[in-house]
């Protein structure tokens, strides 16, 4: 097996190494996950959310180490708790509105009261997960999970640039044993994923858009369904009349959060003219606030790049800016401190879509803002992108921004706020449009009907029809 070296984005030093999982141990894990589903399945929902529970209970015992785990590889403190507490509620959630999803009572055919008939779903025997590493372990288990509660087994593959988590999870799963055999995870690069999408039963993969292609056509030759959650470019649009102060600290909270490093960060902002100035000036004011957090706990708003390669990417973006007429107000450069790569929050004018930097994923803490003259060219500007997963749309008042939001071709827009979709986890739907998604809404109680098949039974519970029926008029 090969050994694979990790790279502590806080110092740079290669000081973690993990044995990769071979393709003959994907397949043996795939296996022992088929045989473990039969009884996972057979045994019933109340048995599949019992243990579930269980299990979130030792995530809370484990979240000390788990979290430790994370920070190393992510050099942040505060998220990674909320990671683990991330997953705690997805498990909840999911078990609570499972019931209700799941139900399968009898119901009459409309057009002949004799048929009754009912749907039972019947799980993909072995979901595999292929996750990013910008949230090592939500983005595992939120697609998982509810897999779970419908009554399919899981073979997890986390990025191999953040698998410390890895050991203390295995911990806290061992400890129900119960879940031997349900919940599995193999570690390596593209080669185990490889191997994952050829032994499940369907696939789900976060990531990039040039990855979930070539995951999009391994599904499609393997006959299996694939749901893709990929890349944003996220616009946000401030329109004439809006609270300036309120719509700087949401756009850069979502700017700036994790580094920048998600795929719904507002990457873009367009501003009416008449108000761009003071705009940009109240976002300056507000990014000279934020300071590096060097270490957990510390009072620092965001950290270094988790992956050092992403530095070199954001870079580049923003010399192709500045090479073509851009302006930096703040940050914009790219520097290691030991071992470190930083880049402080920059802010970026005299922006246009000739440049990368408006219109490929940036995936740093940049925003680059533009003028508009009017509402339509607001709303061509924000939907001239491959990407389609979220935006935002600031105005007077929810009305009018509503009105706006409704032109933006996104999966979810947040009113006078950004991040709004992180929140509606069981309580509305929504799905990626264009090239950042495929499969179905990741959102909502009902997202755990993606990893099953419908079933109908039907029942003539009056007089069959007689051979009269065949006879020639």
């Amino acid at each position: 097996m090969a050994q694979i070296k990790v790279r502590n984005p806080l110092n740079g030093q290669f000081d973690y190494a993990f044995e990769a999982s071979s393709v003959n141990d994907v397949r043996a894990q795939a296996q022992v996950a088929r045989r473990a589903q039969a009884d996972w399945f057979g045994k019933g929902l109340e048995h599949r959310i019992r243990v579930l529970k269980a299990w979130a209970e030792s995530l809370e015992r484990h979240t000390p180490a788990i979290a430790q785990a994370l920070s190393a590889d992510t050099g942040r403190h505060r998220i990674s708790h909320e990671e683990i507490g991330a997953i705690v509620y997805f498990i909840h959630g999911f078990c609570a509105a499972a019931p209700e999803v799941l139900a399968q009572p009898f119901k009459k055919f409309k057009n002949n009261a004799d048929v009754v008939f009912k749907t039972t779903y019947i799980p993909y025997p072995l979901v595999g997960v292929i996750s990013p590493w910008n949230f090592p372990l939500v983005l595992s288990f939120i697609d998982a999970i509810p897999a779970l509660v419908a009554g399919a087994t899981v073979l997890v593959k986390p990025s191999e640039v953040t698998p410390r988590f890895v050991d203390p999870l295995l911990s806290s799963i061992a400890e129900v044993p119960e879940l031997a055999g349900v919940i599995n995870l193999v570690r390596g690069g593209p080669e185990v994923g490889q191997a994952v999408i050829a032994a499940s039963d369907a696939i789900v993969f976060t990531g990039s858009v040039p990855t979930g292609r070539k995951i999009a056509l391994a599904a499609a030759e393997a006959f299996i369904p694939a749901f893709l959650e990929l890349g944003g470019k996220d616009p946000a649009v401030v329109l004439a009349g809006s609270d300036l102060s309120r719509a700087a600290t949401s756009i850069l909270r979502s700017a700036i959060y994790n580094s920048g490093q998600v795929c719904y960060a507002i990457e873009r902002v367009y501003v009416d003219e008449t108000i761009h100035d003071e705009f940009v000036a109240e976002l300056v004011k507000q990014t000279a606030t934020l300071r590096r957090s060097l270490a957990g706990g510390d009072g620092g708003h965001y950290g270094p790049f988790i992956f050092e390669k992403q530095g070199a990417i954001v870079g580049a973006q923003l010399d192709d800016a500045v090479a073509k007429g851009a302006r930096i107000l703040t940050g914009g450069k790219v520097e290691t401190l030991d071992g470190a790569v930083w880049m402080d929050p920059t802010i970026v004018v005299d922006v246009n879509h000739g440049m990368t930097l408006m219109t490929e994923e940036t995936f740093g803490p940049v925003v680059p803002v533009m003028k508009f003259k009017t509402v339509a060219e607001a709303a061509a500007l924000a939907n001239d992108t491959i990407y389609g997963l979220s935006g935002a749309v600031f105005g007077p008042d929810t009305h009018t921004a509503g009105d706006v939001a409704t032109l933006v071709f996104a999966g979810g827009v947040s009113i006078n706020d950004t991040e709004l979709p992180r929140g509606m986890q069981f309580d509305g739907e929504k799905t990626a449009f264009k090239m950042s998604g495929m499969g179905g809404s990741r959102y909502g109680a009902t997202s755990m009907l993606r990893y099953v098949r419908k079933r109908a039974l039907m029942a003539n519970e009056g007089q069959v029809k007689p051979l009269s029926v065949l006879e020639e008029t």
